[in-house]
């Protein structure tokens, strides 16, 4: 919601400056990323590239929590998997939670052609930001921190909101949601 100091009209045409440029900025990054995911496999699809950096960063999960964490459908990230195991990038393990579940990890050579695709991503940005100042780039990582905090909570109050009308009356709040728009 808007502060009291700023008039919905200021706000509506901020905001949609602001939903443009991220826009460009996505369509420009996926590109970015469409042609380094293709380097590995012709069949390789764009999102590969954030599946195979959140198996780096977050370790082993399951496919339930990789499409969780990136928004996508399971169907999608299975699909996406399999390639990605043919081609020996990840490997599934049996969950020592649940053995009736697999979890999903970087095999060696994985491990070693994200960490390659990683560099060239990053040779790519350090090329196309790198005169600007490094406080910036912290202000703008800073930013867009702030923006993805603030959707997060509010798409868990929305949800619970959603699933409290959908209860009824008189009935006690869900649980948040934590998958939500994230």
């Amino acid at each position: 919601m808007p502060t009291p100091s700023q008039k919905p009209e200021e706000f509506d045409a901020a905001f949609e400056s602001i939903e443009q440029q991220l826009s460009l900025f996505w369509r420009r990054s996926r590109a970015v990323s469409h042609a380094i995911s293709r380097s590995l496999h012709p069949e390789v699809e764009p999102g590969a590239y954030g599946l195979l950096m959140i198996l780096l960063r977050e370790g082993p999960l399951r496919v339930t929590e990789l499409a969780a964490l990136i928004g996508i459908g399971k169907p999608s990230v299975s699909r996406q998997i399999a390639l990605l195991e043919q081609l020996g990038l990840v490997v599934k393990e049996d969950d020592p939670d649940d053995r009736r579940a697999q979890r999903v990890t970087l095999s060696p050579s994985g491990l070693a052609e994200v960490e390659e695709l990683k560099r060239r991503r990053l040779s790519f940005f350090r090329d196309a930001l790198g005169s600007w100042d490094l406080a910036d780039l912290s202000s703008l990582a800073g930013y867009f921190s702030r923006v993805n905090d603030a959707l997060a909570t509010a798409g868990r109050r929305r949800s619970e909101a959603l699933k409290h009308a959908q209860e009824g009356p008189g009935a006690s709040p869900a649980p948040p949601d934590d998958d939500s728009f994230e």
